[in-house]
């Protein structure tokens, strides 16, 4: 049985990437796609219901799953208007505030809802893996890491950095926020034992990069994700549609739940 699928932003690199791969996969239906009203014309020839506006389009796709990647605050009112229509809803958008979080995991209550920073298999691995490296090299071994993005990024860190970032800290019995550096400058002093430094680095048509070093006596450990293309996250995007399309409301969803 197909899954029914709205994508939101269809007109953008991602959403344009999701209709893509919707559209080539026998597992999805197309119900509808959303675009801002003065970029609706760019999706409409793509044959399938689209509207500048979710409210518009939801009554026509009852119990369609919504897949967004825009931009925070656009996330959290498409989770609202969702909550409102009784949809699921997938949401990869970064950059969220620890509020509109919270205001997630609320909705999540009435509405079946799953939020992930980074929908890759390889990244939700490194959550897994990297904890368990971080207990075996032990506290002899400093924690950093750099990420790489396109130049349109528009959040710093990353989200995928800021999670690889804080499951390392709790690895090590930290509170990340004390923690966490994102940026050295001047004479700072000797480098804190308890310290994480997450950098950044923005230039051209980069998908996504992250590294991560165990810096040792006498030696380092190096573990790199590179992501090639967006295919990658869409299409984890969409197997989480397809799997949150049989669960029920209660908490907000993540990858880890999915695997």
């Amino acid at each position: 049985m197909s899954c029914k699928v709205i994508i939101m932003g269809a007109g953008g690199r991602m959403g344009g990437t999701l209709v893509r791969l919707a559209r080539a996969g026998g597992d999805f239906e197309l119900a509808g796609v959303v675009e801002r009203p003065d970029r609706l014309g760019e999706v409409q020839s793509l044959g399938y219901p689209a509207a500048g506006n979710l409210d518009a389009l939801l009554p026509q796709a009852p119990g369609a799953v919504i897949i967004d990647f825009t931009a925070p605050e656009a996330s959290v009112d498409m989770a609202r208007t969702a909550k409102r229509h009784g949809n699921p809803a997938v949401i990869g958008t970064t950059g969220l505030t620890p509020e509109q979080q919270e205001e997630l995991r609320s909705i999540a209550r009435d509405v079946p809802l799953f939020w992930s920073p980074n929908m890759s298999v390889g990244v939700n691995v490194l959550l897994k893996v990297l904890p368990e490296l971080a207990r075996m090299l032990g506290p002899a071994y400093d924690l950093e890491m750099f990420e790489v993005h396109h130049n349109r990024k528009k959040d710093a860190p990353s989200g995928t950095a800021i999670k690889l970032a804080q499951c390392l800290a709790e690895a090590r019995g930290w509170d990340y926020d004390k923690v966490r550096n994102y940026g050295r400058e001047g004479i700072i002093g000797a480098r804190p034992v308890e310290e994480i430094g997450v950098q950044t680095l923005r230039g051209g048509d980069v998908v996504g990069e992250h590294t991560v070093f165990f810096f040792g006596p006498g030696e380092r450990v190096e573990v790199t994700h590179r992501a090639h293309s967006r295919d990658t996250f869409a299409q984890g995007a969409l197997r989480a549609a397809k799997w949150l399309a049989g669960q029920k409301p209660g908490r907000l969803y993540g990858m880890a739940d999915m695997f």
